[in-house]
């Protein structure tokens, strides 16, 4: 064989190894798809470096054209996803952070949720911090349609400190996470107006005039059950109003007690979350 020969199949020899160790990194920045019968869901790693003690992830969840899938509050009906780590290596805890939803309305009234697409980005934190974790993910979800239908799905994927081809993705989504901001940044105020048995409470906040404003309401606790604030007239300019009958609350509660609330203010520009005290 001559020097030429052997030069040519050392180099495609390498570059074959080279595509192999390619398609490796970029296998692990994603899991394979757990499919359900109309979505289907997996893990995907952030970039990650020595400089933050916490690692980045995302579960994507997709879903088949008209259907959709809830928030960690759902509305007036559906149930929110529920996220099993168990059995994940070297894991201390995962947050698992929700994008601002959108409001889907149909005959059985008004949810929340996303449509097509989401990920819900994970912040991830290891037991042994520098070293990779292995994220092992048991998701029960809900899927609607005209009927709503349960799914489910497990994936793995091991998140380390390295570059992902997945950051854009989970840097968007990231971005959708409502921002924690004080009542007095958005100026915002709520008290109850009426007093029935179940009053009725006025949300007042600072929003530019002409521009849509979306507001959700969640107790103190999951088992609350707000209604959705609607827009209310009156509002002066510079300011929009919301109100809602407080409603839904667990047994036992009085309504006109003293508790926290917490809203998600959704902006054009931005989603924030905030947490008042309702007196």
């Amino acid at each position: 064989m001559n020097d030429t020969r052997q030069t040519l199949i050392k180099a495609f020899a390498a570059g074959g190894f080279v595509l192999l160790l390619a398609n490796s990194a970029l296998a692990a920045d994603a899991s394979a798809w757990s499919n359900d019968t109309r979505s289907a869901v997996r893990l995907i790693a952030g970039s990650n470096d020595a400089a933050t003690p916490s690692l980045r992830a995302g579960i994507e969840i997709k879903l088949q054209p008209g259907w959709h899938t809830y928030w960690r509050y759902p509305g007036d009906a559906g149930v929110p996803p529920r996220f099993d780590f168990a059995g994940s290596d070297n894991l201390k805890s995962a947050k698992v952070l929700y994008p601002a939803p959108r409001v889907h309305s149909d005959s059985g009234g008004q949810s929340l949720g996303y449509e097509n697409a989401v990920i819900f980005p994970v912040q991830v934190t290891p037991k042994q911090a520098g070293k990779p974790v292995t994220l092992k993910l048991k998701i029960e979800y809900a899927v609607c349609e005209k009927l709503c239908v349960p799914a489910e799905g497990k994936a793995e994927l091991t998140v380390s400190q390295s570059p992902s081809t997945q950051d854009g993705a989970l840097i968007a989504a990231e971005t959708l996470v409502p921002k924690p901001a004080a009542a007095t940044s958005l100026d915002l105020r709520a008290k109850r107006v009426t007093t029935d048995a179940k009053p009725l409470v006025m949300v007042d906040l600072a929003a530019p005039d002409g521009k849509a404003v979306a507001l959700f309401a969640e107790g103190p606790t999951p088992d609350w059950a707000l209604p959705i604030p609607q827009p209310a007239q009156g509002a002066p300019a510079g300011r929009q109003h919301f109100s809602f009958v407080l409603d839904g609350l667990p047994g036992g509660v009085d309504p006109k007690a003293a508790f926290a609330l917490t809203f998600t203010v959704v902006t054009a520009t931005g989603a924030y979350e905030v947490t008042t005290r309702l007196d």
